[in-house]
């Protein structure tokens, strides 16, 4: 299994940051270690001192494909959860200013809390999703899959180009705006469609 995750997909998002909008995907990758389910809490690495949350819509590839044709892109996902890419940004804007890699800011252990999965079909229809992040009760942020800079299909496609998707491997589509350091003891919850599905704390 592995996690792929999209930067810059939501145009409000990269402008926040003072990142230009992308004309093609972002791409970056996170180890399977950095997996983190259950809601088990989120113990704050002692390596960064401004951990960013970014709450994302993430799907699950449900069979094994590479080029993989946009217009048959949604028969390889079936269900989709919420994850967290919890950023490391001081480390991230340091690899920035070096020209260097982002792993260390974003592949590092538990980096990828992923919610309990559901069936896309659950949904009318998964280009008008509203998920928002709550931190301690307060809201942090909210996005609509309707801001999407490049869809769910487009993204699998252009992965699958590079990368052979594999059954079980995530797909992390990007956050909206809004994002921000965690402190110890922070308690976050993520809804989908009004739905609690994440819910837990930052150690």
């Amino acid at each position: 299994m592995k996690i792929i995750a999209i930067g810059r997909n939501y145009a409000e998002h990269a402008k926040e940051l003072n990142n230009p909008v992308p004309t093609s995907p972002v791409i970056f990758m996170k180890p399977d270690t950095a997996l983190l389910k259950d809601n088990k809490p989120f113990y704050h690495p002692d390596f960064s001192e401004e951990v960013h949350h970014e709450i994302e819509v993430v799907l699950k590839i449900s069979k094994e494909g590479k080029h993989i044709s946009e217009k048959f892109a949604a028969n390889y996902f079936e269900e989709i959860a919420l994850g967290i890419d919890f950023t490391a940004r001081d480390i991230q804007q340091r690899q920035k200013e070096k020209g260097l890699p982002w792993e260390l800011a974003k592949a590092f252990d538990n980096s990828a809390p992923v919610s309990n999965f559901v069936p896309k079909t659950q949904f009318a229809d998964l280009y008008n999703l509203n998920f928002n992040l709550d931190i301690n009760g307060q809201s942090r942020q909210v996005g609509s899959t309707k801001d999407l800079i490049f869809s769910f299909e487009f993204i699998i496609a252009f992965v699958s180009r590079y990368i052979t998707l594999k059954k079980g491997d995530l797909i992390f589509t990007g956050t909206p705006q809004g994002v921000a350091k965690v402190n110890i003891g922070d308690k976050l919850e993520g809804y989908l469609e009004g739905e609690k599905l994440l819910d837990f704390y930052i150690k």
